[in-house]
Parts: structure tokens; C-alpha cells; sequence
């Protein structure tokens, strides 16, 4: 029997719901928190999320609004926030004191401007001192699979060893298989760029093309993830597993995919707002797409299915005019 650990977990959307399930099914207590006072009493009062019908917040789980609430004597924080609200929700963290425990990231993105990692942002935000403490949890999982235990195998990373073995320990189950890998930064930026390319591949199907299609945009978008990692000092090859080329297939190949579906709407003829709505959650891909631009700028490097999305959602470019212009650039020897 493992060590009883009391867990704090950030983010109570359908990620964060499903893993804090997950840690407590395994007997530790995990405090889920919440920005929204009505969502958290609602959880507290239903056990279930809106979004995973059927399914209940194991009985060690509890649920809160209070920031002070969800960090009193932890062992671990686990974050499931986004994106956009990483850097302020651990801003808001550092003026609750020093934080002393492990801090496990499990959102996928890049911040803008900065082309920070969100490893690297809680690094910024906490200190230096905390990173030995800075490790994270990635690759192709749908909460919709997990919370059903679909055996599901993902990859963890972490500034020190330690941490990341710590991390593989944390959550693994018999159904939930978790791969220890060193290159934190491969493991973050495989899972914040593969969002952009499944937009692509709704875009892609929604406009009616076929799956030779999809299987060119997700290799070429591949090629496209391989060339930018090298930004971030990551190592190419750790893009082609589990939280690379493995949780490309599932956002491009999946329904399940709300960057896929976001997609799929533009397709349709919505517009990138009212898609966005329409999806009802956050569509990291098109937060990260303005920040995997500005990498790739700030690098020149060439990133055309990028550029093309960009384009799509922030110049109103027509889906099929960007189809276009890829398929109207010059041809160059595959390089892999």
C-alpha cells in the first residue's frame, strides 16, 4: 500500500475532474479547486461534471473555491488550469506564501509573447529554487477514455529524476500506463503544438477532403513540430512518441478532439468566435497558434500549416484559399 498523500489540484474542467477521480480511486485525498464558487458547490452537491454524465467524483475528492482551501498541507499540486490562466493562478499562489511541495503540470500550451513553456512559466512565477520541484504530465489521453479506465498510456518528465519517477509512481494504474522521459521540454511542446495541426485536420474533413488529406497535414505537421522544438532545446525524437506523434493521432483522428471539432466548425462556416462557443470549452491550439508563430518568427523558420491556421483565425482568411496556398508551394526534397 502506498503512502497516503494529500493532494491539491487546480482546474475543474473535464482533465482536472477525471485525474483527481484518478488519484483518489488510488486512496489519496485531493482537494479540486475551482475560480467558480457556483461550479464547485454544484460538484460538491452533484459528484459529477456536466461534461462526464454517468460518471462520479470518487468519494475522496472534495471540492472548493478557495485557493487557501485546495494548498492547506499538501504533498503535491497538481495543476489542469490553462494555458492563459497558468501565470495569474500561480501569481495568485506565490502571494499565498512560499509553496513547498511538487508542482505537477498536465495543461497543454505555450504562453504568448513570452514563447514560454508552462513548465517554464510556474519556473518564472515560483523561482528558481522551485525547480527541482517543476515536473509534468502529458501525452494522448481523452478524459472522456480515462475516467472510463480504456487503457490509456501517456509519458511524464520532470527537471529532476527524482521528481519524475515521483510522478510515474503518483498516478500510474493498471489501465492508466505512464512512460518516464527527461526531455521536459520535448514532452511540453510535442502536446501544445499537435493542437494547432488538429485544427487543421477539422478544418481539413470539415471542407470535405479525405483522409489522404489529414494523413499529409499530420505528417507535414509533424515535420513542422520537429523543426520549431529546436527553439526550446527540445530533442526531436522525444516528438515522436507518446507526447508527440502519439497524442497527434488522437487530437487530429478523434471526435472526442474539441480542437479537431473547433475546427470542423470554421469548416462549416462559422466563424472562430462563434466556433469557439459552439465548442463550449477552451480551445488551446488557438491560444498556442499565436505563440508557435512568434517562435517561429523570432527563428526564422518556415511553418506553413501554422501560419495557414493563424491566418484562418486572426486575418479571416477563407479555410479554402489557405488550403490553397499550401498546396501552391514550392516542393522540397522530404526531409525527415
Amino acid at each position: 500500500m502506498h503512502k497516503k498523500m494529500k493532494i491539491g489540484y487546480l482546474g475543474a474542467g473535464t482533465w482536472g475532474f477525471c485525474l483527481a477521480s484518478l488519484l483518489a480511486a488510488k486512496g489519496h485525498d485531493v482537494v479540486l479547486w475551482t475560480k467558480r464558487h457556483e461550479f464547485a458547490e454544484l460538484l460538491n452537491k452533484t459528484r459529477e461534471h456536466p461534461k462526464l454524465a454517468g460518471f462520479k467524483a470518487d468519494r475522496n475528492v472534495s471540492f472548493t473555491s478557495d485557493l487557501a482551501t485546495a494548498l492547506q498541507g499538501i504533498d503535491y499540486l497538481v495543476e489542469s488550469v490553462t494555458s492563459m490562466g497558468i501565470r495569474p493562478v500561480f501569481e495568485s499562489i506565490r502571494a499565498q506564501g512560499k509553496l513547498e511541495c511538487p508542482v505537477i503540470v498536465t495543461s497543454k500550451g505555450i504562453e504568448q509573447n513570452s514563447c514560454l513553456l508552462l513548465p517554464e512559466v510556474v519556473l518564472d512565477v515560483l523561482g528558481a529554487s522551485h525547480r527541482p520541484l517543476i515536473g509534468c504530465l502529458s501525452g494522448p489521453s481523452h478524459a472522456e477514455e480515462v475516467i472510463q479506465k480504456l487503457p490509456t498510456a501517456v509519458v511524464c518528465s520532470a527537471y529532476a529524476p527524482e521528481l519524475m519517477l515521483q510522478i510515474q509512481d503518483l498516478f500510474s494504474t493498471p489501465f492508466f500506463r505512464i512512460y518516464p522521459n527527461s526531455d521536459i521540454s520535448g514532452v511540453t511542446f510535442g502536446g501544445a503544438l499537435k493542437n494547432i495541426i488538429a485544427i487543421a485536420c477539422g478544418i481539413s474533413d470539415g471542407l470535405g477532403f479525405g483522409d489522404n488529406t489529414k494523413a499529409a497535414l499530420m505528417t507535414r505537421g509533424l515535420h513542422e513540430m520537429c523543426k520549431l522544438s529546436i527553439t526550446k532545446n527540445a530533442k526531436a525524437e522525444t516528438l515522436n512518441g507518446l507526447s508527440g506523434l502519439g497524442d497527434l493521432c488522437v487530437t487530429c483522428l478523434s471526435k472526442l478532439s474539441r480542437n479537431y471539432k473547433y475546427g470542423h466548425l470554421i469548416a462549416e462556416g462559422l466563424s472562430p468566435n462563434a466556433a469557439r462557443d459552439a465548442v463550449g470549452m477552451v480551445v488551446e491550439g488557438s491560444f498556442t497558434c499565436v505563440s508557435a508563430l512568434q517562435l517561429a518568427q523570432k527563428a526564422g523558420i518556415e511553418v506553413p500549416i501554422t501560419q495557414g491556421i493563424y491566418s484562418i483565425l486572426y486575418e479571416n482568411l477563407n479555410p479554402k484559399d489557405a488550403v490553397k496556398a499550401l498546396l501552391q508551394r514550392a516542393i522540397k526534397e522530404e526531409r525527415l
